[in-house]
């Protein structure tokens, strides 16, 4: 069965029982993710975001990530990651990615977006047709999830190209995909997500997690660390 249910909530549901997780965090995560991956980095989720992160960066010799989004330092904005050299090995901490990520129960946890839902999918079709896939939303200021289209669109992109018996919410994911495909750049962009990075002067961030398939990984969580899928035999800790 390929689930699909949002957040923390819904990978203490479905991960212990699916072979298969799939963390999706457009806007920000999971591009950065997929960018590092396809340039043969390596990613260390982290969910805080305080002096521990110092520590397990000195941990896993690897440097750390702003905690406030730059172009300039290695961010969650993807464009701060477009050079990152190969081999750098990067403690990204995220309160949503990160921490959906760190949270997975299943076997298997793999990290997707726009850029590269195809070949994640393909990956995941291999392994098996018990799969959830997690669209991670955002936080209002009080704690509580806000439901982010541009993941519930991507989840519904991923499910698209995935093989099985697809549940209620899986089959809506992919059915508004489809739909809205068309229109999908206006619709991310227009966002509240989409609108806040515009508005903040990270347009570019939008415009690279709206490159449908244009990456080449697949981010497959491994000791901690995500890893593309052709490089899992490379020691990383």
């Amino acid at each position: 069965m390929i689930n699909c249910e949002w957040g923390i909530e819904g990978i203490n549901k479905y991960s212990s029982d699916s072979d298969v997780t799939v963390i999706i965090d457009v806007l920000s995560f999971s591009t950065c993710v997929d960018i590092a991956l396809s340039r043969n980095g390596f990613i260390f989720p982290y969910k805080f975001k305080d002096s521990s992160a110092i520590e397990y960066a000195k941990t896993n010799n690897a440097l750390l990530a702003s905690f406030s989004r730059s172009k300039c330092d290695f961010s969650l904005s993807p464009v701060s990651l477009k050079n990152i050299n190969k081999g750098t090995r990067l403690v990204l901490p995220s309160p949503n990615g990160s921490e959906l990520s760190l949270s997975s129960r299943s076997s298997v946890t793999l990290c997707a977006c726009l850029r590269n839902y195809r070949a994640v999918a393909e990956y995941a079709n291999s392994i098996s047709e018990n799969i959830v896939v997690i669209p991670a939303g955002e936080k209002w200021p009080n704690g509580t999830i806000r439901f982010a289209i541009e993941d519930y669109l991507g989840a519904g992109a991923l499910i698209s190209e995935l093989k099985g018996e697809l549940s209620g919410e899986a089959n809506a994911a992919k059915k508004l995909f489809g739909s809205l495909k068309p229109e999908l750049y206006d619709i991310i962009s227009g966002s509240l997500s989409g609108r806040e990075l515009i508005e903040k002067g990270f347009p570019e961030d939008v415009d690279l997690a709206l490159e449908l398939n244009a990456g080449r990984s697949v981010p497959v969580l491994e000791n901690k660390c995500f890893i593309n899928s052709h490089n899992l035999k490379i020691v990383t800790i």
